[in-house]
């Protein structure tokens, strides 16, 4: 295990804009995250903004000259979006074309007619795994409710024991995997490989979804133990479609990037020469860009065109798809410029040097730090993206294994303890019809559950690669 004793100095550092000791640097961190989390959380401000503003406190408080303050910032969020704002638009456009064309409800009723009812739990939880693989949390949950509150109103079911299972599924893979966007955007920041990070990422995502899903869900069902709201049934996406794609095939598209993007791991570590013809072609076909390029390309013939689209039909759903994320992008980006203020400021360095005689292990530090964040911001993007950015230089010295798992870990850290400040927690609260003190007693024990069990396969993991 990597530990925070060691001698880690990032190879590329740059002189860093503001010439302040640890001391202010420390007061400079504290006020930036400090000024996000109140105009988050008090002022209700965008995130966007608020980002931006805190970056600014940062440095002005550093005692960097503000336009360098603004340069660095303006870098990092061209960076950011240069590097993940295309992939979160192609995941959107994918989503999209299987929540439209029903492909997405023809995975959730093949599973659940093969599903007896023992096995319902565990059903959803493959069923949010799935469709959750693609698509953004929120959009997920739209997605699943009305299986949701469909199976446990038609079964008999807890709605506890249905829903904690599906929404498990779908929080585990946005904390933990790529093509999500803090996953990409904490790969980006610490220099990680990607097709790594997502093959150790679903090791660390199937043991912590059991146990935050149908193992919690047994003890949820007994602590709040509700019916399904009759006004949250929506009408599903399919209902009103001829016909749509294959279950096979739909779960071949789903797959698809991700197939793809693991191919080129494994290609990287047999073959292992950056020059070898093969490797290199892996190298292409296994970027994240064009394995999701490629996904959404395909899907709009498996998915679109099977569920009876026109050319025009599958051109405005593609269309549909980009403006909800353009926040998404927004925020992520103004993250990354946050980030990059952090960098040049210096404060990676410091944490380097105030740190070289701990004995701490650096994937617990970078949980820590992403848990603090999480709890002061609610948003898991955000404390997954300052939590990267304040530790990324920790992994100049790291295994290329230890790096992903770097990022893993501050995933695990991001979904700690969602709360009040979150808008996750509201989304589910109102869906399920739940109270303030029913929602933390399910969805924010869930959300723990999957953060400490999650950093702890993590670490055990580190112990062995």
């Amino acid at each position: 295990m990597t530990h925070l004793s060691v001698e880690m100095l990032a190879a590329d550092a740059t002189e860093p804009i503001a010439s302040a000791g640890h001391a202010q640097l420390g007061i400079a961190v504290l006020a930036g995250i400090a000024v996000i989390v109140l105009l988050i959380t008090k002022f209700k401000l965008h995130a966007f903004l608020s980002l931006i503003i805190g970056s600014l406190v940062l440095g002005a408080v550093a005692g960097a000259p503000l336009d360098k303050v603004i340069t660095s910032f303006s870098t990092g969020l061209g960076t950011t979006v240069a590097g993940t704002g295309v992939l979160i638009a192609l995941g959107a456009v994918l989503g999209r074309l299987l929540a439209d064309s029903g492909g997405a409800d023809q995975i959730v009723d093949t599973i659940l007619a093969k599903a007896g009812r023992r096995a319902m739990p565990w059903a959803m939880l493959l069923i949010a795994g799935i469709v959750g693989l693609p698509i953004f949390f929120e959009v997920g949950i739209v997605l699943l409710i009305p299986v949701v509150l469909l199976v446990a109103k038609r079964g008999n079911f807890s709605l506890m024991r249905i829903g904690i299972p599906a929404l498990a599924g779908l929080s585990v893979m946005h904390g933990l995997i790529p093509p999500h966007p803090g996953p990409l955007v904490a790969i980006d920041a610490v220099k990680a490989n990607l097709g790594i990070t997502l093959a150790l990422g679903v090791v660390v995502a199937i043991p912590t979804a059991i146990v935050a899903g149908p193992l919690f869900s047994r003890y949820a069902a007994r602590w709040v133990d509700i019916q399904p709201p009759e006004k949250m049934v929506p009408e599903r996406a399919s209902d009103d479609l001829v016909k749509r794609p294959g279950f096979g095939i739909t779960v071949a598209t789903v797959l698809l990037p991700v197939v793809m993007m693991l191919a080129k791991a494994l290609v990287d570590i047999v073959i292992d020469d950056p020059e070898h013809t093969v490797q290199r072609a892996f190298d292409v076909i296994g970027s994240p860009l064009i394995a999701l390029l490629t996904a959404v390309l395909v899907a709009m013939f498996t998915l679109g065109r099977a569920a009876g689209f026109t050319r025009g039909r599958i051109a405005t759903t593609v269309e549909k798809s980009l403006a909800p994320i353009a926040g998404v992008v927004l925020i992520v980006g103004a993250g990354g410029g946050f980030k990059q203020t952090l960098v040049d400021s210096g404060v990676g360095q410091m944490i380097l040097d105030i740190s070289k005689g701990w004995n701490i292990s650096a994937l617990l530090l970078a949980w820590l730090i992403a848990v603090a964040i999480r709890l002061a911001t609610g948003s898991a993007t955000v404390a997954t993206i300052s939590a990267a950015g304040l530790v990324g230089p920790l992994a100049a010295d790291m295994s290329t294994t230890h790096a992903a798992l770097l990022v893993l870990a501050i995933g695990c850290g991001s979904l700690f303890f969602s709360h009040v400040n979150d808008a996750g927690f509201w989304l589910v609260k109102e869906y399920f019809g739940m109270s303030v003190g029913q929602t933390l007693k399910t969805w924010s024990v869930m959300e723990t559950l999957i953060s400490v069990v999650g950093i702890v396969c993590v670490l055990l993991l580190s112990l062995v690669l």
